[in-house]
């Protein structure tokens, strides 16, 4: 069954932590995505597929939901007008604060629903700690990490288009029409090379950058193909996965305490 942690009395957040339930809490960004799209990108995505993933969960498993975390690790992004950021050991010890907070309530699963890349580092660390002062089993679940939707975006367009790109416009375009302006668009020429196998931004080696390393405009990717019909197809592909991902957490085994 889900639950919304903010809408239940102490006393029945408490009986339902007895029965082993899964929390959940999305984590996206306010920062600047170009001309077309707006700064809450990431969280308008991270709460659509969190949206979209809740209906496919099993009815069996009890799952938690917290009020997403709004604003993330975007120093990359900081040059650019509109862009929130929190440094990133604030952005770690507010994760931390978050599981802690959960684990004195009882409950020990965790899935962090990602859906910026700055995050990435934030919960890998905050994470460990979770899992070594409280047994949290801490499952992050970054979308873009997730297999990709078959046949929907080009390898090249999935590998370059990181921010700004196809996949987040056509999502956005499904979930957030009205903030979606594609009139006068042209995607923009990149600054990151593109020539290697395993170096790139986000590759096998990934190298440190800023969004005006990516292009002038601080995105990356050609959004033209973009359309409703591919955002909804790709919303409904990572929420399926990640209700596999809750479905998994839940069955895990609580962990041992550490040494």
């Amino acid at each position: 069954m889900i639950y919304h942690w903010k809408a239940l009395t102490s006393p029945r957040l408490a009986a339902i932590a007895h029965g082993n339930p899964v929390a959940i809490i999305t984590l996206g960004a306010i920062e600047q995505h170009g001309t077309h799209l707006p700064l809450g990108t990431d969280l308008i995505i991270g709460e659509g597929l969190q949206t979209a993933m809740l209906s496919m969960i099993d009815p069996s498993i009890d799952v938690l939901c917290l009020p997403a975390i709004a604003v993330g690790a975007s120093d990359e992004h900081a040059g650019f007008a509109g862009t929130l950021s929190l440094p990133a050991p604030l952005a770690i010890a507010t994760l931390e604060a978050y599981g802690e907070s959960i684990a004195r309530s009882g409950i020990k699963k965790l899935v962090l629903i990602n859906s910026h890349g700055g995050n990435k580092a934030v919960m890998d660390l905050a994470a460990l700690t979770l899992r070594q002062r409280f047994a949290m089993r801490v499952v992050k679940a970054t979308y873009t990490r997730l297999p990709a939707l078959e046949g929907a975006i080009d390898a090249a367009e999935l590998r370059y288009g990181l921010h700004g790109g196809l996949l987040e416009t056509a999502m956005m375009y499904y979930l957030a029409p009205s903030l979606v302006t594609l009139d006068g668009y042209q995607p923009t020429p990149p600054a990151a090379p593109q020539n290697g196998t395993l170096v790139s931004p986000e590759g096998s080696a990934a190298f440190a950058w800023l969004a005006e390393d990516l292009s002038a405009q601080g995105v990356a990717g050609d959004a033209t193909g973009t359309n409703a019909t591919l955002g909804e197809r790709l919303v409904k592909h990572y929420a399926t996965q990640l209700a596999q991902v809750v479905a998994e957490t839940a069955y895990l085994p609580p962990l041992p305490a550490s040494r």
